[in-house]
């Protein structure tokens, strides 16, 4: 089942994310940045357990990122991961946002979505403010994506 988030689930989202940031696929979050952007997220729960998470944020007053899409190593191709992209797009119709983007080292998943790769030049400056505090700034190796909604 998709849903929100709620703060009872930020240490298993942090946990689903670290593990895959300590493997270099994805960056890292930590607990203060989970709490502070908990209405961002959604999960995917079954039985009581977190098997994905992502988020949804808005950087401006037609864009949003797509962020932190994680699913659990054992629920890998089963959709979960779609379906929360799905979840997202709803998302964004809801708050009338005009464009998503995601930046990611896997843009295979994103392009099955419509997603564009593009520079990161084309993006407004004001994404970038999050990346001045990450580790790989300024060799960062993630791609760019874009997809009007």
């Amino acid at each position: 089942m998709i849903r929100k988030a709620n703060v009872q689930d930020i240490k298993a989202i942090q946990e689903l994310i670290n593990f895959y940031a300590d493997q270099d696929k994805m960056l890292p979050r930590s607990l203060n940045e989970l709490y502070e952007n908990i209405r961002d997220f959604f999960v995917y729960e079954e039985k009581g357990k977190i098997m994905g998470c992502v988020a949804l944020h808005v950087t401006w007053d037609d864009l949003a990122e797509i962020k932190s899409l994680a699913v659990r190593e054992s629920r890998q191709k089963q959709k979960i991961g779609s379906s929360l992209v799905k979840a997202v797009f709803d998302d964004t119709k809801l708050l009338k946002v005009k464009r998503i983007f995601a930046l990611t080292y896997v843009p295979a998943f994103f392009e099955k979505f419509g997603f564009k790769k593009v520079e990161h030049s084309e993006l407004p400056h004001k994404i970038w403010s999050e990346c001045i505090k990450c580790v790989k700034f300024p060799d960062c190796q993630e791609i760019a994506l874009v997809k009007d909604v």
